[in-house]
């Protein structure tokens, strides 16, 4: 790789960091142009796969042989169910709020009772137990009973799907479940949750408090909290508009909103420059198996009309759609209508990404010795 080199001026300061290497990401990378590559794969190439085929070239870096597949599998499923004493303190700790902080406060709870201290077994035993934790976290905080343990003859989504209490799931849901879950493993190194949680372990706390830290990252508004509001915005089109709005109303009321100063939700992206192929994944699904859900009408409108809106804004790089776009709106369709779950579901699959990120800054990095700890330089400015 060639040097390099960056000239620092005032502008390039309080910008969240925007386009500075800082160091290598091995699992995935985003492309401007092309999106999201899994170890130099596109990820529109792998969202049929399984989830276990998708975290096995994850986790190894490349295609290992059907024996070693079946091993890896085999040792996450040995290792997926969560002690019963991890379970009963998830279930004494406070409901009240946003369920991303009771997600976040048993991460810790996990890491303190099922712990090893040690970044790649931790890593193995998140990615195989990540399913029954949210399982349990969602079950208690909606209040929908006891959740039971994972089941051996069960794939990777298809446990979580059955540990979920949700009444009335249905088959096509688990498939939902299982392709959110896949489009959602990592994102490059660079993306908030990711870069705090290595941060956090850059000062060598364990994997549980890292991935904590990411989750609270995770939980924001501007990151994954994104497809919660999304819906949120298209759900308000659809109240003001009515199922049988037409893209010529759709385009109107976006321009009306941007008149008034407020946000367009779903659209933009930090390092893409066309239309999220995570997206365009989802919504083929939804045209596909859903084409007269009211809400993936509006959406179908907003993804042909609001990038020529946004377009004409000098100043938006990206006017096209995001994941976070139809994204809940295909969870919705598909009979999972807990928008309040949706960062929840994203924080389980993100946290696959991230603990083997962890695993390679900790462990690999610099020929093993690892990164040292994060500490960016800040300049001083009175006030």
């Amino acid at each position: 790789m060639s040097d390099i080199l960056f000239q620092i001026t005032e502008q390039n300061l309080e910008t969240g960091l925007r386009g500075y290497p800082c160091g290598y990401c091995t699992t995935s990378f985003v492309d401007a142009q092309k999106g999201l590559f899994y170890v130099g794969k596109p990820l529109s190439e792998l969202s049929a796969s399984t989830p276990e085929d998708v975290i096995s070239l994850l986790y190894h870096g490349k295609e290992v042989t059907a024996t070693e597949k079946a091993a890896f599998i085999q040792d996450l499923g040995q290792r997926s169910a969560l002690q019963e004493k991890t379970v009963q303190a998830i279930e004494k700790l406070p409901r009240e709020g946003h369920p991303m902080k009771l997600f976040c406060a048993s991460l810790l709870v996990l890491g303190m009772l099922e712990g090893t201290g040690d970044y790649k077994e931790d890593c193995l035993n998140v990615i195989a137990k990540i399913p029954h934790l949210v399982a349990v976290v969602i079950n208690y905080h909606a209040g929908w009973g006891k959740t039971p343990l994972p089941k051996k003859d069960l794939g990777y989504m298809q446990n979580f799907a059955y540990m979920l209490q949700l009444p009335g799931k249905t088959d096509k849901l688990t498939e939902v479940f299982t392709l959110f879950n896949i489009l959602h493993y990592d994102h490059g190194g660079g993306n908030l949750s990711a870069f705090v949680g290595k941060a956090v372990a850059s000062g060598l706390e364990d994997m549980y408090g890292s991935l904590t830290a990411a989750m609270c990252a995770l939980a924001g508004p501007r990151h994954g909290k994104a497809n919660q509001d999304c819906l949120h915005f298209v759900e308000g089109i659809l109240q003001t508009l009515g199922n049988e709005a037409t893209e010529s109303q759709v385009e109107a009321y976006l321009r009306d909103r941007l008149a008034r100063g407020e946000l367009v939700f779903g659209f933009g992206h930090a390092v893409l420059r066309v239309e999220d192929p995570r997206a365009t994944v989802q919504y083929a699904y939804v045209e596909k198996y859903y084409p007269e859900h009211p809400l993936g009408k509006i959406a179908k409108h907003l993804r042909k009309v609001g990038p020529k809106v946004l377009q004409e804004n000098p100043k938006i790089s990206n006017p096209y759609p995001n994941v976070d776009a139809i994204s809940g709106i295909l969870l919705t369709a598909a009979g999972f209508g807990y928008p309040q779950y949706f960062t929840v579901l994203f924080g389980l699959s993100r946290c696959v990404g991230i603990s083997m990120q962890i695993v390679y800054e900790r462990l690999e990095a610099r020929e093993g010795k690892g990164t040292p700890i994060v500490r960016p330089k800040y300049l001083y400015k009175a006030r």
